[in-house]
């Protein structure tokens, strides 16, 4: 019977669990982290409120945020396992539902059930296309020239460039009769890119080495691009996405040629004899 009713003393109460604090420079980037599916989220109400040119700048806040919220863990040292994870999810609803929503607001609800449609595939690419992305960050025999190209567009520079018709379009060109059929192939084929295995310029060690003589120049160069993306923010859009898709089959080659250059190491490595 005293195994069942043991001695209690007041001062045994057990003590409640403590959990651990966690330390600001984790916090930060997931704040970052969150500002950016904020940002995603509010594109979408201004899309249903037909105010599209707001809807574009938030998407921009959002690809901006995803941005720095990496560089700003990797600087403080807080990445985490929870912070990757936030992340592909603020993803998917900036870069993947809410350009989705604002094409189908724009122009695919013209065409009904083929419109929803459209937009539909395009938010289950940028899925796909993030799922993909997690699991091949994790290979460790992937070589280290692979990390400056991504397979496939990622998923903010599809969003980016699916809206390219909006972009046209408010900056005054006609929308003809039978547009929408155009601009359900066009986001078609964007959905199509993320989901590939084409390769495409990432860009992730350019300037991680930068001259001296170059810093001022870049300073300079960096402030001016900046300051023609806030006054001009529409025709900036539109020529970074031409742009963006102008150079595909450059990155491609070069993706190549570093492929046949790998295959031909390989195989004089193999084909010397071992002293």
């Amino acid at each position: 019977m005293t195994d069942l009713f043991p001695p209690f003393e007041p001062g045994d109460e057990p003590k409640p669990r403590r959990f651990k604090p966690v330390p600001f420079r984790i916090l930060l980037p997931n704040f970052v982290t969150l500002l950016s599916l904020g940002s995603g989220f509010t594109a979408m109400r201004m899309a249903a409120e037909e105010r599209f040119e707001t809807a574009v700048g938030f998407i921009l806040l959002a690809a901006i945020l995803d941005g720095l919220d990496g560089r700003i863990a990797r600087l403080l040292k807080g990445t985490s396992r929870f912070g990757a994870e936030l992340d592909s999810l603020a993803d998917f609803l900036s870069f993947g539902v809410a350009p989705a929503f604002i094409l189908y607001q724009f122009g695919l609800k013209d065409l009904k059930s083929f419109g929803w449609l459209v937009a539909m595939l395009f938010a289950i690419a940028a899925a796909l296309r993030l799922a993909r992305f997690n699991v091949m960050i994790d290979d460790p025999t992937r070589p280290e020239w692979k990390k400056n190209f991504f397979v496939g567009m990622p998923a903010p520079a599809g969003a980016i460039v699916a809206l390219l018709p909006v972009y046209l379009f408010l900056l005054g060109t006609m929308r003809p009769m039978g547009a929408g059929g155009l601009e359900a192939l066009y986001v078609l084929f964007v959905a199509f890119m993320m989901v590939s295995r084409i390769p495409t310029y990432a860009g992730k060690t350019l300037g991680s080495r930068v001259p001296r003589e170059w810093v001022i120049p870049l300073f300079g160069g960096v402030v001016f691009i900046a300051g023609l993306l806030a006054t001009y923010t529409l025709e900036m859009l539109a020529i970074i996405s031409v742009a963006y898709l102008a150079l595909i089959p450059f990155g491609v080659q070069n993706y190549r040629k570093r492929e046949r250059d790998d295959r031909r190491v390989a195989a004089q490595t193999t084909a010397t004899p071992h002293s």
